[in-house]
């Protein structure tokens, strides 16, 4: 688009270039001047030149209306680039939100992956330690049983044989 302001110099030019165009017609010079006629003649020129003012005033007008259509045209078209980068910039954000958001579920996604993994590592070695424990704990119950039999069994064996001998002892004695 062009500037409007050019447009109206060109414009005015066009309308100047006109004016000075025009020329008195042919029958205003064939004409034999008389007193009567002079005056008359003295109006046609008059009359052309308002004629050629009107002209060259209708042409200003025309200039104006043309540099306002122009300035209303440009304006639309100011609107027009604003909205469509307004639109640029809210699908850019709209566009960025969603990775963001994508990211972030794809983040989550992972971490509850890795959650899930780590928890199912944890339970598997809880559950090996467990069944160590367990073990050990059924070795010890085991040791220990086998401990207190063994202490059982002697501590009987003591005892009989304290009491055999306290019967060997008595008996010698009632003897």
């Amino acid at each position: 688009m062009t500037n409007p302001i050019e447009q109206a110099k060109k414009a005015a030019t066009q309308v100047q270039g006109k004016a000075e165009a025009v020329e008195p017609p042919a029958e205003v010079e064939e004409k034999i001047e008389t007193p009567v006629e002079a005056e008359g003649q003295v109006k046609k020129p008059l009359d052309e030149v308002m004629v050629q003012a009107e002209r060259a005033y209708a042409a200003y007008m025309e200039a104006e209306r043309q540099v306002a259509s122009a300035y209303r045209e440009n304006e639309i078209q100011v609107a027009r680039a604003q909205k469509k980068t307004e639109n640029q910039i809210q699908n850019s954000y709209e566009e960025t939100v969603g990775k963001a958001l994508k990211a972030r579920d794809d983040a989550i996604v992972q971490a509850l992956h890795s959650r899930n993994e780590a928890i199912q590592q944890a339970e598997k070695a809880f559950n090996k330690e467990k069944e160590q424990v367990d073990k050990a704990c059924e070795d010890a119950v085991v040791q220990a049983k086998q401990t207190r039999q063994e202490n059982m069994d002697r501590a009987w064996k003591v005892r009989d044989d304290t009491i055999a001998q306290a019967w060997q002892i008595y008996s010698k004695m009632t003897k």
